[in-house]
This record gives structure tokens, sequence and C-alpha cells, in this order.
């Protein structure tokens, strides 16, 4: 009889589902680089979204509910109760290590063999079942907060078994561990994200600042734009609307022409508006960590941030940028202006400049790898 001898373990990666690319699917992107004979699982796909362009060429393994009409555009939200038959219906038992990519969708807890062991990278609990702030605001109508009330109940207590299941736990930040012992009681390892981008462009600083986001609700926008209105200063937004915002249009009509929302752009392009910015505007009053303010940094742009959420671990206040404590215009008007007093020196923005390449080296994709492999390795 002829014995199978196998050197690497058979790894899955399994991911919420691929609709817009962000930062957990900067995540995922990594983990697959690394793992690339590693099938992705999802929930459901979106052909020509901006995450299905990134990982089309892989092997992606969707659920049945990819193949409802209308699913991956509109009801994934409305039918996020479907999750323990979606999830359940896959079976890991043939792999020996699974590493999941959780948000929002309850995606973790899988059907397994005995000796499979399962990682889940925890991009944050689901925000929508603990009260935080959510990209899409639904439960300010009455009738979905009364539906969102009763399906909560009933998915908060799934959540909490499924996370039981899980062997270890990676916190995306301390912030988002703190988060896991809070409503699951579980220890999580802190392994920040990968921050890794094309070659950075030696480009003169321009007269503009910048966002990096979804169009989403719950990033601040509207308290930028408002503040860039008044103080009369140049703003550049770069990304797409996602969801069911319904507040882009309202935010194009406020905007005047100092106002540009720049929709979708390449990586390439990406690195030129960070590093020609005169500073990254980061407003979440709850991000769970935070990507872009790093990927500022690490183009030697300085970050305004709310003091709070992830941003506390990657930005370094009077170093690599400020930070302003209330989400009103005049609290961003008065970060701004020390920010540029800060800059108004050449030796200063040197300083600032080398100050913000050195902190984000700390979150480079090397360090990601070397953690995530040394992790696997374990087993």
């Amino acid at each position: 009889m002829k014995l199978e001898i196998r050197n690497s373990p058979r790894i899955a990666l399994v991911h919420d589902y691929l609709k817009e690319f962000g930062g957990a699917e900067r995540v995922l992107l990594a983990l697959s680089d690394m793992y690339p004979d590693a099938p992705i699982y999802t929930a459901f796909y979106k052909k020509g979204s901006s995450a299905h362009e990134h990982f089309k060429h892989r092997r992606l393994i969707p659920s049945w509910v990819h193949y409802i009409p209308f699913f991956s555009s509109y009801l994934h939200s409305p039918f996020r109760f479907l999750t323990p038959l979606i999830w359940g219906s896959f079976d890991f038992s043939e792999y020996d290590i699974i590493i999941g990519s959780a948000s929002w969708y309850v995606t973790k807890g899988f059907k397994k063999g005995k000796n499979t062991k399962e990682i889940c990278y925890c991009h944050t609990p689901p925000r929508w079942l603990y009260g935080y702030k959510t990209s899409i605001g639904f439960q300010k109508y009455w009738i979905v907060k009364v539906y969102a009330a009763v399906v909560g109940h009933f998915m908060r207590l799934y959540d909490f078994v499924q996370a039981q299941k899980v062997d270890i736990f990676i916190a995306n930040s301390q912030n988002v561990a703190a988060r896991i012992w809070k409503f699951y009681r579980k220890i999580a390892i802190v392994i920040y994200p990968p921050v890794s981008l094309p070659t950075i462009p030696v480009v003169e600083r321009e007269d503009y600042y910048l966002i990096i986001s979804r169009i989403v609700g719950g990033k601040g926008l509207d308290l930028a734009v408002k503040t860039a209105i008044k103080l009369g200063i140049n703003l550049k937004i770069i990304g797409e609307p996602a969801g069911y915002y319904t507040e882009y249009k309202q935010l194009k009509n406020l905007s005047k022409n100092n106002v540009e929302f720049l929709g979708r752009v390449s990586d390439e392009e990406l690195v030129k508006y960070y590093a020609g910015a005169k500073a990254f505007l980061a407003l979440s009053t709850d991000e769970d960590f935070g990507i872009a303010p790093v990927e500022s940094m690490l183009c030697g742009t300085p970050v305004i941030a709310f003091r709070g959420g992830g941003y506390l671990e990657s930005v370094i206040d009077g170093k690599t940028g400020v930070f302003f404590d209330d989400p009103t215009v005049e609290s961003l008007i008065s970060a701004i202006r020390k920010l540029e007093k800060l800059m108004s020196s050449p030796r200063m923005r040197g300083t600032i400049h080398s100050d913000c390449i050195h902190q984000a080296q700390k979150f480079s994709r090397e360090i990601f790898v070397q953690k995530i492999k040394k992790l696997v390795s374990s087993f």
C-alpha cells in the first residue's frame, strides 16, 4: 500500500462575500498571495465588481445563494438571517486549516473535521449586531428597526456560538481584540493588516486634502464636505458609492467646486494622490483599524484623525498627524489649522515626512506575512 506524503497543509480561505474592494479584501488578497493554491469560499461574488476584479483569476467557490437572482445586489442585507444556512452548506473536513476573513456576515464556526484548525482573522464582530454605526444606517426606519431587533437577537446568539468553535482569533487591531473579548470572551492575537503600495513617486505637494473611502455612511464624508466648504479648502474624495448609501447625491449637490469626487482609481494613481496631498482626513468616529491612514503615512503624508478607534494605534499625535476630539466642523477646522502650523516650517515638514514613513513601515506586508506564516506553521 502506497502512503501519501504531504509536506504542506491543505488550506481553505473563507471571506464574507466579494462585492466592494476595501480593507478586508486587501487582507484576503495578501492571504491568497501567500497561499495561491487555497480556494476562496464565499457567500457570493458579484461579477464586474471591484472585489471580483481582484479575485476573478482565483478559484472561487460561492454558496448556493450566489445563484439567487439579485442576491448579490440587493437581497444579501435583508436576508442576512440566512447566514447559518449559507455557511452550514460548506463542509471543510478535507482541509487541515481554515483561515476565515470575517466582518459582518458571521463568517466563522464552520463544519470541519476533528483535526481541522480554524483561524478567524476578525476585522470586527458584526457592527450591526452590537450597536456600532454601520455604513447603511438602515435602522433609521422604524419597520427596519423592529425587523433588525428581532433578527439581531437570534443572530447574536448564533454569532456567539459560532465564535466558540474558532481555534484562534486574530484581530486587526487592539481595538477589535477588545471587542472580541467583550462579545465572545475569546482572547485574540493582534496582527495588523498588511500595508503595501506600488512605487511611490516623488511629486510636489499640492493644495488639497484627501479622503480615500467607499462612499458610504459612517465615514465622516458629510463632515469633510461641510468643513471644506466653510474653510474654503480643496478636498478630493476617492472611492465609489457602495451599499444602500442614499446621501451620495446630497453630498455632491452640497459640494462646491473645491470638492471633487474622483470615483475609483488605480493603485498607481492612488499613490500619486496620497503623495501630493497636504494631509489625509480620517474621520470615522469608531474605525475598526483603518488601512488608508497608514497608506497615507507610507507616502509621507500626515493624517488628521478623529481621536478614537483604530486611529489611536497608527497615528502619532504631533509626529505623523494630529487628532481632533469632536466630530464637528469647528473641531476639524481647529485640527487642520494646527497641522498647517506644524507644517509651516520646511524643517518640520521634512521631519513629519520621515516620521510618517517610519511609522507606516511597522504595518508592512512583510511583517503580516511573517506573523501569519509563523502562526500557521505552529499547527
